[in-house]
């Protein structure tokens, strides 16, 4: 079919109409059920009995079903044979216009053989591919690799259809409206071995997977949705504003498209002729621009050759999102099974694909792809899922386990080839150089017959004078001012290359042990990750315990015997909200103050909220976190009726007065009343502290709605007081004492909290190789029981004897090195009249306080009076002794000893 942009005469009256459901309320005419929200639908278009002025109303349908309806009618009845008989043509997207002409061919070619029954399901069914070779038949049959391919288009070649841009729209309307993953797969192999004459391929495989991979292999643009929308508002001579407002429907790629259509500057062209070569080159050289008047230019040279869905697949190239629901899993095996293997090893799609083109010639012979990691090219991280229980992870790990400490930092590749270093994160991107430069000076040093290697490791701020990490968050470049004794540290934990062996198929043990034999530790600059190496049930849940009262984050466990699988999560993770079917998880009950519009799918309708919760002191109500996963997709669509929000468009001077928020947390929508919004349950994996959040910082990390609090309102939802409790108890891990977790007992009612008593931190200490000495923190037993669902475990906090080490080899207390001591104090110190006020100010911070600039003194909870100064400019006065004494007695003290006397 051709989909090539056509003119169509206005008011002509069209008998058909189609589009995407909007709101899922109109019901098929023919099977009477609901046409979901979002699914492509077609009207016929008749008078409207009801109405005196002679208008028209539409009778919508599913695709299947009114094509069902056309194949029993007479051959004198109007249907649908092109494009021009449906109003809204031009408006659908290539994939739409695509499945409906198929279903045309369909009902056409039946007519032609003679046959007016009901197609059957598999030729109507909306999501079957329109080309004729990619059938349930043709994905059983076809070729284990493609056989047909050139190793790269030839000079003569770019001009060929194989090289179109067109076919390469085309082939991703194919793929995106292929239902299952292996048809997609499918999709790519045959249009690899057939081309888009039947008889080979003769283009660009390179070329090809690239493009269809903008995600796997990214350039950066430097150009975010509106900045797009302001370069081509200018360039199609049309309203930012309404781009800008048709961008709320959340893809940016059709709000263009809309545009161009109605540019009266740059008229689309009627013919899609481009390349891809042109268009690989057009978005080489946009990577290169920066400034705007280079960006516009580029971008006018281009859209003279494009028709306007030439441009509309552009954009999403420059947004690295296709929206084919496809990656490079689906992509790669259609051209070699074990392509995407070797791509998640080397991550270099030119190594994978020039190595595979040579195997696609030898008639769909099974060949093995030997592709080894390369210094300098990064190699997808192995990763961790959940582990829930004591019992998982031993099941998980019959041969033994390594039991690593999951520090709270960034993940780090560490590359190095000669005197060259890289560093990869975890997405595979370049590090920041602030954070690993120091690195190049040490790395040598720690591996001094290392020449060239590849190192797993995390890094973090480390306090040089304890050598303990800093909370998570200090790596950014002006949160390390605020610490000047602290150093970034790497915490090396796996070695996957060395001096030209790939260690990736060495079990965990032997590569730990290359590790440990060919590096040694640089205090504070370069240490091994700290673990202990575990066969014994009782032991990890000794060793998950000891890491829950020491507040860390959580461990890491490894199968001793495990190899190193890119990508693969081989490894367990454990965390407090992991276990106990998330018995342990923070939870607060906030209010919706606001919402985002959403993308994707959700464009266009309210997706991500920003919650909240009320300050009794300043009247006020204070922004939490933000939240955009929980609901599903109808308790969605409920919620856009449901919830009375305002429309401000992140305009700040139309925050309402009652919202303390920040310029970074305006919203899209705001409540009208934030005394009559819903109260929800949001749980994460912990509280943390986030300056963009106006209740004393307090925020959620990884939120999620797991209730609509419909018993609870503005008065009964969790205040900021309250909020404050929360976080000082889930940071207080000193009652904490993990018994079995497969254990269930009898429920016993109680708050989903820690105890509501704070207990002196105990002291931490290092652990070593043998199993620690755990006492518990209280002589009582208390139990807490989480119910989620029909599911009731039970954590019973006691004093675990178990493993307690003899008398005479008694632990020492553990410490806690940065406790919350200043926590919800907000502080202004004068600028005079205050001893050692360096230190002072970095052990504040450092222990949770937030201190003030003289802009903000007004917002102070305490106020140090200075040696000039009458009154507090806001606040408690506090004498300096106050500060001082809190942190020499690691407790925070009463105000009442230390008021300053005016």
């Amino acid at each position: 079919m051709d989909d090539d942009d056509q003119q169509q005469e206005e008011g002509e009256q069209k008998k058909f109409a189609a589009d995407r459901a909007k709101l899922g309320r109109a019901g098929c005419k023919k099977c009477k059920q609901k046409i979901e929200t979002g699914e492509l639908r077609i009207a016929k278009i008749a008078p409207n009995p009801f109405g005196s002025g002679g208008g028209s109303m539409k009778m919508w349908h599913h695709v299947k079903c009114i094509f069902e309806v056309f194949s029993r009618q007479r051959a004198t009845t109007a249907r649908i044979e092109s494009g021009d008989d449906v109003e809204g043509w031009d408006a659908l997207s290539p994939e739409d216009q695509d499945e409906i002409m198929s279903h045309v061919s369909n009902l056409t070619g039946a007519e032609k053989k003679g046959k007016t029954t009901t197609p059957k399901a598999k030729q109507t069914k909306q999501q079957t591919p329109t080309k004729p070779a990619v059938t349930t038949s043709a994905v059983t049959k076809a070729p284990t690799v493609a056989t047909n391919i050139s190793s790269a288009a030839t000079p003569s070649d770019k001009m060929h259809k194989d090289n179109s841009f067109r076919e390469f729209r085309r082939l991703c309307a194919d793929i995106a409206n292929a239902s299952s993953y292996l048809t997609k797969t499918s999709i790519v192999r045959d249009f690899f071995n057939k081309g888009t004459e039947g008889d080979g391929f003769r283009g660009d495989v390179l070329l090809w997977c690239r493009l269809l991979l903008p995600g796997a292999v990214k350039r950066v643009y430097n150009l975010q949705s509106k900045q797009i929308i302001k370069l081509l508002s200018r360039l199609f001579g049309t309203s930012q504003e309404e781009m800008l407002e048709d961008l709320e429907q959340g893809d940016v790629a059709e709000t263009v498209r809309v545009f161009f259509e109605q540019s009266k500057s740059v008229k689309p062209a009627k013919k899609s002729l481009l390349t891809l070569l042109e268009v690989d080159q057009f978005l080489e050289k946009l990577s290169q621009l920066t400034k705007e008047e280079d960006q516009l230019y580029h971008f006018s040279q281009i859209a003279e050759k494009c028709t306007s869905n030439d441009l509309k697949m552009i954009i999403r190239l420059v947004k690295h999102d296709l929206r084919i629901n496809a990656g490079p899993k689906h992509i790669l095996e259609g051209i070699h099974p074990e392509a995407y293997q070797a791509f998640q090893t080397t991550r270099d799609i030119r190594s994978v694909v020039t190595r595979v083109v040579p195997t696609m010639s030898q008639s769909g012979a099974q060949t093995t792809l030997t592709i080894g990691v390369k210094t300098l090219t990064p190699v997808l991280p192995m990763l961790a899922e959940a582990c829930k229980s004591v019992e998982q992870a031993m099941r998980k790990c019959p041969n033994g386990m390594y039991a690593e400490i999951k520090y709270d930092g960034e993940r780090v590749q560490v590359h190095k080839q000669g005197s060259e270093f890289k560093f990869f994160s975890r997405s595979l991107k370049p590090v920041l150089p602030h954070k690993v430069s120091h690195f190049k000076d040490y790395i040598p040093q720690a591996f001094p017959y290392g020449q060239d290697l590849i190192l797993d490791s995390e890094i973090l701020m480390i306090d040089v004078k304890t050598s303990q990490p800093l909370p998570f968050g200090s790596l950014g470049v002006h949160k390390k001012t605020q610490f000047q004794d602290a150093n970034v540290c790497l915490f090396v934990f796996d070695c996957i290359y060395y001096n030209g062996e790939s260690l990736l198929n060495k079990p965990m043990k032997e590569r730990r042990r290359i590790l440990e034999q060919n590096m040694k530790e640089i205090k504070n600059h370069i240490v091994f990750s700290e673990q202990q190496e575990i066969h014994d049930p009782k032991a990890l849940e000794a060793k998950m315990t000891e890491v829950f009262r020491l507040g860390l984050e959580g461990l890491v466990l490894k199968d001793l015997m495990g190899v190193y699988s890119p990508g693969k999560r081989h490894w367990l993770k454990v965390k407090k909200d992991y276990l106990m079917d998330g018995a342990m998880a923070d939870t607060a009950d906030l209010l919706v103050l606001g919402a985002w519009y959403g993308t994707g799918q959700k464009g266009g309708m309210m997706s991500v909220f920003l919650m909240g919760c009320y300050d009794p002191h300043t009247k006020k109500f204070c922004t939490v976190t933000k939240v955009h996963t929980g609901h599903d997709d109808k308790t969605l669509e409920r919620l856009q009726k449901e919830l009375d929000m305002v429309k401000i468009s992140k305009d700040a001077s139309k925050v309402p007065s009652w919202l303390n928020c920040t310029k970074t947390m305006i919203p899209d929508f705001v409540a009208r009343d934030p005394k009559a919004q819903p109260v929800w349950e949001i749980t994460g994996a912990e509280f943390t502290k986030h300056e963009v959040h106006t209740a004393s910082g307090i925020s959620v990390r990884f939120p999620r709605v797991t209730r609509i609090r419909s018993d609870k309102d503005w008065e009964t939802a969790t205040s900021l007081p309250e909020l404050q409790n929360l976080y000082k108890l889930s940071k207080d891990t000193s009652d904490f004492t993990l018994a079995s977790t497969s254990t269930v007992s009898s429920p016993v009612t109680s708050p989903r909290k820690r105890p509501a008593t704070p207990q002196q931190s105990p002291r931490k200490k290092r652990a070593n190789a043998s199993s620690p000495t755990i006492s518990g923190g209280d002589e009582d037993s208390t139990a807490t029981t989480a119910a989620k669902g029909n599911i009731k475990c039970t954590t019973v906090v006691t004093r675990d004897t178990s493993n307690d080490a003899p008398p005479q080899k008694k632990a020492r207390d553990l410490k806690n090195p940065l406790p919350d001591i200043f926590v919800g104090v907000k502080l202004f110190l004068p600028e005079e009249g205050v001893a050692n006020r360096d230190v002072l100010e970095r052990y504040f911070v450092a222990y949770g306080g937030d201190l003030l600039k003289g802009n903000n003194a007004d917002e102070a909870t305490h106020t140090v009076m200075g040696t000039n100064q009458d009154e507090p400019l806001a606040g408690t006065a506090v004498d300096v002794s106050w500060l001082w004494d809190s942190i020499k007695l690691q407790k925070l003290q009463l105000v009442k000893h230390y008021t300053k006397k005016l």
